[in-house]
C-alpha cells in the first residue's frame, strides 16, 4: 500500500488524512502537540479550533454558504463532523469545539489507513508523496526549512491585511481613476475629502475599539505596515503624509487636490474586488465597517474582508504552488490549508481535501480536472493561481472570487444567479471527482 506522508494535523491535515485513507492510501500523519504546542494551541487533538468556533453563515447566498454547500458535496470529512457537532448559533455554523475536535481525533486515530505520529518535524522531509498542512503558526524550525527551500521572498511571517471591498458597492460618482502624477484614467480609484470629512474620520479613528494583540502575535512591522489606527495616533495629519497622501491627485470634479485621498487597489482581474491601500488595521471588524464607511464613495460598501494584522506564516502562492497545490520545483511535493493562502476554517479544510485529491490523482492516474472558476471551491483555487504576487495576502470564500455576471442587476438577485450557476457548474465538476468507498461515508453519519 502507498504511504503519504502529511505534516501537520490541523483541520486541512486531518481533512487531507481522511480523504486519501478512505481511497485506499496509507497516512503517516505528523503532529507536533502534545510534544510542543504553539503559543495558540491548548488541547492535544488533532484539528484544534483556537480562535473561534464557526465556520461562518449556512446561508447558501453567502460565501461561507455556497463554500459549505460544496464541501458537503465533496464528502468532506471537517464539515460532517462539525454538522454533528453543531451548536445554536442563529445562520452559522457553530461547533462544540471541545467534542469537535475529540472526535476527528478518535476517527484518524483508529482509521486502519492512518498512523498518527506525535512528534515536531524540524526539518523539510525527503519523504514522497509529501503534503504540508502546518498552518499558520508553522513552527520555527520548519518554516525556516520551508523558507531555505522556496526562498525568503515567498514566505511570510506576518500579515498585514487591508479590507476588501466589491466594486459594485463603490461610489464612482465620487471616487475616480486615476494614478499619481499621471493624466487620464489610472490604475486606482480614489476616494477624495475635503478637511471637514479627514477631520472627522480621524476623530473616529482615534476613538475606535481595536483587538487586543495576543503574545505569540507581537511582530515587528515594517514602519509601511502598521496599522492605520497607529500611525494616525503619532499626529493628526499624518495619514496625509502617508497612506491618504493626496499629492499627485486632482479630482476631476473640481479640478483640485483634495485634502487627503484613500486609493483602491484592483484585487482581481474582473475588478469585482478593490483594497482599500495601506489601511492594515486592527480595528474590531464593526469599528472598521462603520468608520471606513465615512470614506467618500465607500458610504454603501460591501466588505468582502475586513483587516487585520496577525502571526501567519504563509507561502506566495501565485509564485510557488501550481494549479494543483504542488509545491514548484518540488515534484510530489503537496501544500494544503491556510499555508496555502487560503483564509478560514472551512476554507483551509477544503483546501487540504483538494490537495488530497490532486495528490490521489497524480499518484494513480486518475484524471482529475480543476474546480470551474464559477464554483466557490474553483474560485479560491484561482485566486491562488493568478492573484498579484506582489500584493499576495491570503483570502478567505467571498462573491468577488467568482467571474462577474454580466450587465446591471440587483444584488440580491446577482447572488442568486451566482448560486445558480455556481452549483450547476460545480455539480457536473463532481461527477468527475474520483469517489470515496460509500462504507466510509456511512461509517460518519451513522
Amino acid at each position: 500500500m502507498t504511504t503519504v506522508t502529511i505534516i501537520g494535523g490541523g483541520l486541512a491535515g486531518s481533512e487531507a488524512a481522511w480523504q486519501l485513507a478512505s481511497r485506499d492510501i496509507g497516512v503517516e500523519l505528523y503532529e507536533m502537540k502534545p510534544e510542543t504546542f504553539s503559543a495558540a494551541h491548548h488541547e492535544s487533538n488533532l484539528a484544534e479550533l483556537v480562535c473561534s468556533n464557526s465556520f461562518g453563515s449556512q446561508v447558501l447566498e453567502t460565501g461561507s454558504g455556497l463554500l459549505q454547500s460544496e464541501a458537503e458535496s465533496l464528502g468532506s470529512f471537517i464539515f460532517r463532523i462539525a454538522k454533528r457537532h453543531q451548536l445554536p448559533a442563529g445562520s452559522a455554523l457553530a461547533v462544540d469545539r471541545s467534542a469537535f475536535s475529540a472526535v476527528i481525533t478518535q476517527e484518524l486515530e483508529q482509521h486502519p489507513r492512518i498512523r498518527v505520529i506525535r512528534r515536531e518535524v524540524l526539518e523539510f522531509p525527503e519523504a514522497r508523496p509529501l503534503l504540508i498542512c502546518t498552518g499558520p503558526l508553522t513552527g520555527s524550525a520548519l518554516a525556516g526549512a520551508l523558507q531555505a527551500r522556496v526562498g525568503e521572498k515567498h514566505l511570510y511571517f506576518y500579515d498585514a491585511i487591508s479590507p476588501i471591498v466589491l466594486g459594485e458597492s463603490i461610489d464612482q460618482s465620487v471616487a475616480f481613476s486615476a494614478s499619481r502624477y499621471e493624466d487620464g484614467p489610472g490604475d486606482y480609484l480614489n476616494c477624495p475629502f475635503t478637511r471637514e470629512q479627514y477631520e472627522a474620520f480621524i476623530d473616529a479613528l482615534l476613538a475606535a475599539e481595536i483587538y487586543p494583540t495576543h503574545e505569540f502575535e507581537q511582530e515587528r512591522l515594517f514602519h509601511g505596515c502598521q496599522p492605520i489606527e497607529v500611525m494616525a495616533r503619532t499626529g493628526r495629519e499624518a495619514l496625509t503624509f502617508g497612506p491618504m497622501k493626496p499629492v499627485g491627485l486632482t479630482d476631476p470634479r473640481t479640478g483640485r487636490r483634495p485634502y487627503a485621498v484613500v486609493q483602491l487597489r484592483r484585487e482581481d482581474r474582473d475588478g469585482q474586488m478593490w483594497n482599500l491601500v495601506g489601511f492594515q488595521t486592527k480595528l474590531r471588524h464593526g469599528e472598521q465597517a462603520r468608520i471606513f464607511r465615512m470614506i467618500p464613495g465607500l458610504e454603501l460598501a460591501e466588505f468582502v474582508r475586513l483587516g487585520s494584522i496577525h502571526r501567519n506564516t504563509f507561502l506566495n502562492a501565485p509564485t510557488q504552488l501550481t494549479d494543483r497545490l504542488m509545491l514548484r520545483g518540488e515534484p510530489g511535493v503537496y501544500i494544503g490549508g491556510q499555508i496555502s493562502g487560503v483564509e478560514g476554517y472551512l476554507e483551509s479544510s477544503v483546501c487540504g481535501l483538494m490537495a488530497a485529491l490532486y495528490l490521489y490523482s497524480d499518484l494513480t492516474g486518475t484524471p482529475l480536472e480543476t474546480p470551474p472558476a464559477e464554483s466557490m471551491v474553483g474560485g479560491l483555487l484561482r485566486y491562488l493561481r493568478e492573484a498579484v504576487p506582489r500584493n499576495f495576502q491570503p483570502m478567505n470564500s467571498n462573491f468577488g472570487l467568482l467571474p462577474p455576471i454580466p450587465g446591471r442587476v440587483h444584488k440580491k438577485q446577482r447572488r442568486q444567479l451566482l448560486v445558480e450557476r455556481a452549483q450547476s457548474a460545480f455539480s457536473a465538476w463532481r461527477e468527475t471527482v474520483p469517489p470515496a468507498p460509500l462504507s466510509e461515508l456511512q461509517a460518519l453519519t451513522g
